[in-house]
């Protein structure tokens, strides 16, 4: 039996085996104490053996990260801290950890530190939180959209297309990188290689989730994203996964409506399965917000700050009304945003935070921003007297203590529109040919966003870096495990 299953089900008085790593040991008065955990839960359970039932030379190979499967009988715990604890009779020990040499003693570890030991870090408590908590969500993901309807859809893990325009991307070749065949101005002929095409690690699944979405109607995608950025940010990775729905007949509300449902299902969904992690994770946040300034300190507890979310409707405005509102600001006014506010930014973390934080109290969905800083499949608005310079129908969810969580649009359903800004991009409309051909046969409105799983885990978790909410972080210079 599991440890999870043990203690919500076993009956005292009965004879079980529990098998996992000792997390700690200690002996007093001829009692030795062993805490085991298996990873199925926070929690650990507690092994008492008298003295004399396990033999000397057992009990010396029973050390801290040993792996091991002890026998006894389920009693009611003598001491505090656990309802039950484990009156050992036998012990098999699968595998030793030399306790000179094992790097996760019974201790305080930096996560700086527990980065490079990536192998062995799931073991700690905060890290087997984090991957249940992980699973919890992408669970939920899947459940949340197969009950609505929706059809996960694959979309392939190397293209040729770049659905950001960004041109970060991870170049996929067979060609000799010390002799490539070559045309004749000297360029390098993919031709010749393997797709006869230059090919790269995907961006995004979001171009073919249409495609997908103009036949199945309600589709999302849900697998790995690359990008090229030489970014050492506590918010980049190289490798992550994403979160892509698209619906068919879905215009900007029927998006919104979508994105504040879906987030407060999966955030509530992780709530009710995941509590104990949560109330750890919560507690290991506190310890650590200690030594930040109290201004850099976290206004919600984490517990609190997810139901912040689920308790609220999020308040929907124009960017437009945004930029009206942080120019008005106290803080604007004192010169206090790091970065400038004008008409026609990018907002940053800052500017979205205080909005969420400060100006509504509650998480925020912005519409209707520049064309010229979002991507070129965003529809366009009819062009108002009201706003300095053209719009799209784009979305932006923004949530406390991270600022933009999702990011999604209406899709440009027209022809001309669509091709006429590829041209205005830079976009060569021969190498999305089949992407603008949908917008020749049947063309429908459409919709639908995208989110990062791994800020998704950081907001439920109240982790800081990115690199602790993936298993294997992979980011520049850095590809260990």
């Amino acid at each position: 039996m599991q440890i999870k299953q043990i203690l919500a089900e076993a009956a005292v008085g009965s004879e079980i085996t529990v098998k996992g790593w000792v997390r700690t040991k200690r002996e007093s008065k001829n009692v030795t104490f062993i805490n085991i955990n298996d990873g199925s839960v926070i929690h650990n359970i507690q092994a008492v053996a008298e003295a004399g039932v396990l033999n000397e030379e057992t009990q010396k190979l029973i050390t801290t990260g040993a792996c091991v499967a002890i026998t006894g009988t389920l009693i009611e715990s003598q001491g505090s801290g656990q309802k039950v604890e484990l009156q050992v009779k036998s012990a098999l020990v699968y595998g030793t950890a030399d306790p000179e040499k094992y790097p996760l003693q019974p201790k305080k570890h930096s996560l700086e530190f527990l980065r490079e030991i990536g192998h062995l870090r799931p073991r700690t408590n905060t890290f087997s939180a984090i991957l249940r908590v992980r699973h919890t969500l992408a669970y939920a993901i899947h459940k949340y959209f197969n009950d609505n309807g929706f059809f996960y859809l694959h979309t392939p893990i190397i293209t040729g297309s770049d659905a950001e325009g960004a041109g970060e991307m991870f170049r996929v070749t067979t060609l000799d990188p010390k002799n490539p065949p070559l045309n004749e101005d000297g360029s390098v002929n993919y031709k010749e290689d393997f797709f006869g095409r230059e090919t790269n690690l995907t961006v995004s699944g979001q171009l073919e989730g249409e495609l997908g979405a103009m036949a199945l109607s309600k589709i999302y995608t849900f697998g790995p994203t690359f990008r090229a950025e030489n970014s050492n940010t506590a918010r980049h990775l190289a490798e992550f996964w994403m979160i892509e729905p698209e619906v068919a007949f879905y215009e900007l509300e029927d998006n919104m409506a979508l994105a504040e449902d879906f987030t407060k299902y999966v955030i509530r969904y992780a709530l009710e399965n995941c509590y104990d992690d949560l109330v750890f994770l919560e507690g290991r946040l506190k310890e650590e917000e200690k030594n930040k300034k109290q201004e850099e300190r976290s206004e919600l507890a984490l517990i609190e700050k997810l139901k912040f979310v689920i308790d609220n409707e999020y308040v929907k405005l124009t960017y437009t009304e945004a930029i009206q509102i942080l120019l008005s600001s106290k803080r604007h006014k004192e010169g206090k945003f790091q970065y400038p506010v004008a008409w026609g930014i990018d907002l940053q973390s800052e500017h979205e935070r205080y909005l969420v934080e400060k100006h509504f109290k509650k998480p925020v969905i912005l519409t209707n921003y520049p064309k010229d800083i979002k991507a070129f499949y965003m529809k366009l608005d009819e062009v108002s007297d009201d706003v300095p310079g053209q719009t799209v129908r784009a979305m932006d969810v923004l949530f406390p203590g991270i600022g933009e969580i999702i990011g999604g649009s209406q899709r440009e359903d027209n022809y001309e529109k669509l091709a006429q800004r590829c041209q205005e991009v830079g976009i060569p409309i021969e190498s999305i040919w089949w992407y603008l051909e949908t917008r020749q046969f049947g063309t429908a409105p459409h919709a639908g966003f995208g989110i990062g799983f791994e800020r998704l885990v950081m907001f439920v978790t109240g982790m800081t870096n990115i690199r602790d909410v993936i298993p294997f972080p992979r980011t520049p210079k850095t590809a260990e495990f």
